[in-house]
């Protein structure tokens, strides 16, 4: 059965993606690479990046915070110069925002699924993105966050589909697996954008981008 709704992740997705600003910044700062994202996963739900994507840490208690979770790790950094930098190089990916507008166009529903946090920066790319799909849902807005399966059910919700009627876009695996539990066709975005949108436009049989 053809998919009659599509979700898309934002970061790493529509936008350029948060993991290549770690390994980036990893490099300059002559730290192991993946480090980051290792303090981020081993810090789980409880850990400061979690919480500021739930909505419960302000951005200055969030640096504070992340500051300190990296220190105990061995790491010197200044998680506020992370932090702008994700802020500059997360902008939206013009092919990609082109193929949620075909797919508007022919017919099936459109939704944005989140992991983000409050910030004006944040807020400010929320804003010109949110016309461009029919339901938006941020976790700093819901207080829940990928990869809890609420949140998967609460977009369907929203969108007025089950689960086996959508297809997910995500760049991070642990994320796709929840969709895949409730039924949903899930779609891994790599470093190349284009090679999902060819792979998302063979199921919606619609050419893209």
């Amino acid at each position: 059965m053809k998919p009659s709704a599509v979700i898309f992740d934002l970061g790493g997705v529509v936008l350029g993606s948060p993991i290549h600003v770690f390994r980036q910044y990893e490099s300059d700062m002559g730290l192991q690479a993946g480090i980051l994202s290792d303090i981020v996963r081993g810090h789980g739900a409880a850990g400061a990046w979690s919480r500021l994507e739930r909505g419960e840490l302000e951005m200055a208690a969030f640096f504070a915070a992340f500051d300190a979770e990296t220190a105990a790790a061995g790491l010197a950094i200044r998680t506020i110069e992370l932090m702008d930098r994700v802020d500059l190089h997360c902008q939206p990916r013009p092919m990609v925002v082109t193929a949620i507008r075909k797919i508007r166009a022919a017919g099936l529903r459109t939704a944005a699924l989140t992991n983000n946090w409050r910030s004006q920066d944040q807020g400010t790319k929320m804003a010109l993105l949110r016309p461009e799909f029919d339901v938006f849902v941020e976790s700093a807005r819901e207080g829940l966050r990928k990869p809890d399966p609420r949140i998967y059910q609460l977009v369907c919700s929203r969108l007025g589909v089950t689960p086996s009627q959508a297809v997910f876009l995500d760049d991070i695996g642990s994320n796709l697996k929840p969709a895949r539990a409730l039924g949903m066709l899930t779609i891994k975005v790599g470093d190349d954008p284009e090679l999902a949108l060819r792979e998302l436009g063979d199921l919606l049989q619609l050419p893209l981008p």
